[in-house]
């Protein structure tokens, strides 16, 4: 990928299908910015709920964002469907760098994109833990890059 050029729909191999809600637009009758990390933290989540087997509630190993971003390039409005694509930019030991695109539906060109990392910790400690073996197994395939 051109790292000048903005990603495209070809550079995410997974993709999340997400609806934006009524209160996703602000004053000015687009999706505010900070619900593009909303889009973020679903996709990721949803991913490794299903492909990690990531129990949210119960799980001794949970992950912890410390760090996003986002550039955005075209706006987003209620009521619209929309797909957020899904790679991992960065697999460490003990943490991941996803970055995710946000689409129209359907079509080539990114609204916006960003990162989003992950440190997982032992929920109880607090402390960082290697990346269990069923989520990692999960986020291997996504990988455009490894440590």
């Amino acid at each position: 990928m051109d790292t000048n050029a903005p990603p495209g729909r070809h550079d995410y191999p997974v993709f999340h299908s997400i609806t934006t809600r009524w209160t996703d637009n602000d004053i000015y009758g687009h999706v505010n910015n900070v619900t593009y990390y909303s889009y973020f933290d679903t996709a990721v989540n949803h991913y490794l709920i299903e492909r990690g087997g990531l129990d949210i509630h119960n799980g001794q190993i949970v992950g912890l964002v410390v760090s996003s971003g986002c550039t955005y390039l075209r706006p987003l409005a209620f009521p619209e469907r929309i797909e957020a694509g899904l790679r991992v930019d960065r697999l460490g030991n003990s943490s991941v760098r996803y970055g995710v695109g946000i689409f129209h539906e359907g079509e080539a060109d990114v609204c916006a994109f960003g990162h989003f990392v992950h440190v997982f910790v032992d929920r109880r400690e607090n402390r960082s833990v290697p990346i269990p073996k069923p989520i990692r197994d999960a986020l291997e395939p996504l990988c455009v890059s490894s440590d």
